[in-house]
């Protein structure tokens, strides 16, 4: 099967040609078809399955095959994301897809300056992707026109729904037309996304390429019991010893990842660290180290969980288990991408078992918990970690 097949437009399958894009993922088999046909779809897809093309290349093709080139620019498509780092990713796929089409797109999202955002915005644009609180913004100062959207994107939309979105969503719905198409995609659901499904899309197309809330098939999980005190010596000697050029590492707490990069640093390991309470430069350069190597290790909190896509990434290690068993899925979908291999690592201390039972019940794998030479846990200390509760 190939993107010709799809039925999509000739400018865009040379676009794709270009890009080497041959054939088409299962996401992307069974999506694009049902967005062509104008339906509200509701699908979920192991993340690195290539969720953001089965929604964006069927959008640009409306674009290509119902409008003028020379048509006024107006906002047509909208596509929420609950990151930064998401919005940016989804609106550098936009760019790519549609290299030389005449198509474009303007992302707009918090914690960096609105004025360029409105800038780009007044130029004109097919698709907006943008965050809700800086889209609330937008709206609200009226610098910006929704009146024409005829397609709105919840990417990660389980994701909105646990960093507190929902209101925001419910205001934005009321600035929209009721005559519209509607796409959710995700890469876990649960129940709150399939409540806030049934209010606002209209007889949707489930589609689910894989077993629900799975992780990708290609990655290598592991989980080892460790002290607390001795996870991050742990961590650098595996860094070290493994030779891993390249690992994302995710603790739970800002404070955490600014300790564990200085706490690293000490065994010779450059590291960035990415959370909510860096400027968005700060976050943008830390990733570009990342990316091109000047960094061996990126430090981040869940809010990097969602919206980093690092070509070959090999490594992400579970510092600290997530409360949520969702967000451990969208951690370790940072590698593994595309089909290919990955290795995930979980560090986990006594007290965070109970977390580990969460993972294992959420995704129906019967893991094993091991011990790894040197670091084996300290028993003992465990008793007496109990009793000083």
């Amino acid at each position: 099967m190939s993107f010709a097949s799809l039925s999509l437009h000739s400018d865009l399958l040379v676009v794709l040609e270009s890009l080497n894009y041959q054939t088409p993922t299962p996401i992307q088999l069974e999506a694009i078809p049902e967005v062509l046909a104008g339906h509200d779809v509701l699908a979920g897809a192991q993340t690195g399955t290539g969720k953001t093309a089965a929604f964006a290349l069927p959008i640009i093709h409306r674009y290509l095959t119902q409008y003028a080139q020379n048509d006024k620019k107006v906002i047509r498509t909208l596509v929420l994301t609950p990151t930064r780092e998401l919005a940016q990713q989804v609106h550098q796929s936009f760019v790519k897809y549609s290299e030389g089409l005449g198509f474009s797109s303007v992302v707009a999202y918090g914690g960096a300056s609105i004025n360029p955002q409105i800038d780009a915005l007044n130029k004109g644009c097919d698709v907006l992707v943008a965050t809700p609180g800086r889209l609330l913004e937008l709206a609200i100062k009226e610098l910006i026109d929704l009146s024409a959207i005829e397609t709105l994107v919840l990417d990660e939309a389980d994701r909105m729904l646990d960093m507190g979105f929902i209101n925001d969503i419910n205001r934005i719905l009321k600035r929209l037309p009721e005559s519209r198409q509607t796409l959710f995609f995700s890469a876990t659901f649960n129940d709150e996304v399939f409540a806030l499904s049934k209010t606002i899309l209209k007889t949707p197309k489930l589609i689910e390429v894989a077993e629900r809330n799975a992780t990708a098939a290609k990655i290598e999980q592991l989980f080892y019991e460790v002290d607390t005190k001795r996870k991050a010596a742990m961590l650098a000697y595996l860094i070290g010893s493994k030779n891993w050029q390249q690992v994302l590492i995710f603790p739970r707490t800002k404070q955490a990842v600014d300790e564990l990069v200085k706490e690293i640093a000490k065994d010779g390991i450059k590291a960035a660290g990415v959370h909510g309470d860096k400027s968005q430069g700060a976050r943008d350069r830390g990733l570009e180290e990342f990316k091109s190597g000047k960094v061996r290790a990126l430090v981040a909190t869940d809010v990097a969980a969602r919206g980093l896509d690092i070509k070959e990434l090999q490594t992400v290690v579970n510092f600290e288990l997530p409360y949520s068993a969702e967000d451990y899925i969208h951690r370790i979908g940072r590698t593994g991408r595309a089909g290919q291999e990955g290795i995930a690592v979980s560090l986990i201390s006594h007290k965070e078992k109970y977390l580990f039972e969460e993972v294992k019940k959420l995704t129906g794998e019967a893991f094993m918990m091991q011990w790894f030479p040197g670091f084996e846990p300290d028993f003992m200390a465990q008793e007496e970690e109990e009793r000083g509760k």
